[in-house]
């Protein structure tokens, strides 16, 4: 099943880009995955699995790297699909 997670990272920290940058681009990295990016948050789409693998990885070394952080995330099934 195809999901999408719209994800925002809020780092507790006046130095707060370094982080968000950080996580966007080892989502990025990921095969299997089309990751959007705009202004208010990342949209991760791709199969259930690989999706929730990632973020799971992701945000575990995202809560390892800074002292402090937020993430926010929805998720839907079927995206595209009317």
């Amino acid at each position: 099943m195809k999901i999408a997670v719209d994800i925002s990272l809020y780092p507790l920290d006046a130095d707060f880009i370094p982080p968000i940058k950080d996580v966007i681009d080892r989502l990025n990295s990921r095969a299997g995955l089309e990751v959007w990016t705009n202004a208010m948050s990342t949209q991760v789409v791709g199969e259930f699995d690989a999706v929730m693998d990632a973020l799971k990885t992701e945000i575990g070394t995202t809560f390892d790297r800074i002292p402090k952080g937020v993430f926010v995330m929805k998720m839907f099934n079927n995206p595209g699909e009317h």
